[in-house]
């Protein structure tokens, strides 16, 4: 079988439990660090399936590899070659297939619950989960891309996450380890100091509370939508 592809682009962002998860099924998986100067591939049918991860950056920012990687987005939509983001994957993924991606009304950092969409699409992915707490740090949202559908939102984001066909894009963190939250809590502690007063941002000791409980159901959830999604995956 193919790998698939994981693409990082910040130390503190990786896999998370998504390489757990592959790993625990024997899923073969590359991982390519942007962050390091690592080159974008240039041909995506080398690979079962392509996931993004998060990073501080913006996907409108001048960067010399976003432009390739949005290319190899779309050539892997072209060839039905699944595709999976979370938070800044999610909207390079947007931006790549034509939705847009801007400021979000406020910034959204720590747990939060977000909604199921109450139709076919949405249960595909997420089963007969109604509602769940995932994890956010962001200050950008995405538009849905024509021919995509709206799955998941929340109170502070509208768009948390859509699907199109094989391909799923995320706004939320669902990969998240606890080791991981406890990183970007100190990694991130300044700005989280300097946006304490919005209403979709949690201190540092909030995210940190019922930790191990709140990391084991999250990845309980995230374990149904890989599922899905792997189902997909090119031979």
């Amino acid at each position: 079988m193919k790998p698939v592809a994981i693409f990082r682009h910040a130390r503190s962002e990786g896999p998370g439990h998504f390489a757990t998860f592959l790993d625990e099924r024997n899923i073969p998986w590359r991982l390519f660090r942007i962050d390091e100067g690592e080159a974008v591939p240039g041909d995506a049918r080398a690979f079962s399936g392509l996931v993004f991860m998060g990073g501080p950056m913006s996907v409108n920012d001048d960067l010399p590899w976003i432009p390739p990687m949005l290319n190899l987005i779309r050539q892997a939509a072209a060839h039905d070659i699944p595709l999976l983001g979370h938070c800044l994957g999610g909207q390079l993924m947007a931006k790549a297939l034509g939705g847009v991606v801007n400021r979000n009304p406020v910034k959204e950092i720590g747990w939060g619950e977000v909604t199921v969409a109450p139709d076919a699409v949405a249960q595909a992915w997420f089963g007969d989960l109604k509602t769940f707490s995932a994890f956010h740090w962001h200050g950008e949202t995405f538009t849905i891309p024509a021919g995509a559908t709206r799955i998941l939102g929340s109170a502070y984001c509208v768009n948390q996450a859509f699907a199109m066909g094989k391909h799923l894009g995320m706004q939320c963190h669902v990969e998240m380890t606890g080791e991981m939250v406890k990183n970007w809590c100190e990694v991130g502690a300044d700005e989280v100091t300097a946006v304490l007063g919005s209403p979709g941002v949690q201190t540092a000791e909030e995210m940190r509370k019922d930790l191990p409980g709140r990391v084991e159901r999250l990845n309980a959830n995230a374990s149904i939508v890989y599922s899905h999604w792997i189902k997909g995956l090119a031979v």
